[in-house]
């Protein structure tokens, strides 16, 4: 009988995980749509106007939608030939990058990545060497799965998707922990203790560069998180949200403030988006939305909030007037806001998965009337990079950096932000 290969459940189609040897053949595939030109009308939810398409451009010979000034992709300011998980821009242009390390052992194929700083100037150091990463005496695999730097660029937190194997028979369990590091490569402890926080997700620090706000899974069966507090220096402490439960949340840069998703326990009534003091029991309903798809991103200035309301539809919402809104259809995928605030970047595929990258010009929002249909307008979405798929990518914070995530070799490329 051939030996059972365990692979994260985050992931099933990607060949990470605990795999038993010898007999397990380890491949890693990936599936990347194909690196063609898409119509924009091709995603319309009526299938006689996407037959309509489909004739017109078969008649035309091509279809494809708006390109960007074009961009030389042999020449990137910065390239990264490692196999990359993630990576993340420091406020100052370093960046923080996770690479993929197959560590074996008597019995199983672990994955424990690496964790690296390219600094400005190319250098490289290695914060943590994934085979020398022990938790406990269970066998465990991890990938990192995103990075974040602290507002003053001295601390890295880094948050782990791991699968550790709980007996013989070959169970195995998911959880998510976030390590902390400092630029220097140090582990840093908490309240002199441990160097994680465990079961900890989307975790980031808060202005002060020592208190850390993030997530913990409030029902095992359900999306839904409750926000915990700690502190470098004193540990952990009450969250004064503790008995709220949240779809999502994000951390509004240089503030204790975030806009949320909140929804009841047992996800029995509608989504509802609220803009809450992190610190302190102070909570304003912004309003009861249709429903919540994710993506919910802020913009640099923390005027406007984006997020999908189904898998087609993306609700743009004013923080300082709620009512004023507009609603687009591009498809659900991977936002970035652009830094002036007048268009949006969408990588047209879900985390972790490649897909073609466009922007569009955010809209004018407008007040909605009670009980009135929301229009939507469906904009012309412009490519960028040749309309090539990535499977990860990022803005820096100073706006003047675009990184992607080759698929396959998963190389990182960095270039100027695409121009308009």
């Amino acid at each position: 009988m051939a030996a059972q290969s365990l692979r994260s459940r985050r992931h099933p189609r990607r060949a990470h995980g605990i795999h038993a040897r010898p007999k397990a053949l380890l491949l890693r595939v990936y599936w990347s749509p194909p690196e063609t030109m898409t119509c924009p009308f091709s995603r319309s939810r009526f299938r006689w106007f996407r037959r309509f398409c489909s004739l017109v451009c078969a008649l035309a010979g091509s279809c494809s939608v708006p390109a960007a000034p074009a961009q030389n992709l042999d020449k990137p300011l910065q390239s990264i030939d490692e196999e990359i998980t993630a990576f993340s821009f420091a406020p100052d242009g370093r960046i923080a990058f996770a690479t993929y390390h197959r560590l074996k052992t008597k019995q199983y194929d672990l994955e424990h990545d690496d964790i690296w700083i390219q600094e400005a100037n190319g250098k490289r150091r290695r914060l943590l060497e994934g085979q020398k990463y022990t938790r406990g005496d269970q066998p465990f695999s991890y990938l990192v799965d995103s990075l974040r730097w602290s507002p003053n660029g001295h601390y890295l937190l880094v948050q782990l998707f791991i699968t550790t194997l709980t007996d013989d028979s070959g169970t195995a369990v998911d959880s998510f922990q976030t390590l902390l590091f400092d630029d220097s490569g140090h582990e840093v402890r908490i309240a002199k203790g441990d160097t994680f926080i465990s079961d900890a997700a989307n975790a980031a620090f808060l202005p002060d560069n020592s208190t850390i706000a993030y997530l913990a899974n409030a029902v095992r069966t359900l999306p839904l998180f409750s926000i915990k507090n700690t502190r470098l220096s004193s540990g952990s402490f009450p969250s004064p949200h503790e008995g709220r439960t949240f779809r999502d949340v994000a951390w509004l840069a240089g503030m204790n403030f975030a806009v949320a998703v909140e929804q009841d326990h047992s996800m029995s009534g509608p989504p509802r988006l609220q803009y809450l003091d992190v610190l302190n029991d102070s909570v304003k309903e912004l309003a009861t939305l249709d429903g919540y798809e994710g993506g919910l991103i802020v913009s640099p200035d923390r005027t406007k909030v984006a997020y999908f309301v189904d898998r087609e539809v993306l609700e743009i919402r004013s923080l300082s007037n709620a009512n004023q809104l507009a609603r687009v259809r591009v498809g659900l995928g991977v936002l970035r806001w652009a830094p002036d605030e007048t268009r949006i970047f969408l990588k047209r595929a879900i985390e972790k998965k490649s897909g073609d990258i466009v922007w569009f010009p955010v809209p004018p929002l407008a007040p909605v009337a009670p009980n009135k249909e929301i229009p939507v307008a469906q904009p012309t979405p412009v490519t960028v990079l040749h309309g090539l798929s990535f499977r990860e990518f990022s803005i820096s914070p100073d706006g003047r950096f675009f990184g992607v995530v080759v698929p396959g070799k998963r190389n990182l490329l960095v270039f100027p932000l695409p121009p308009r």
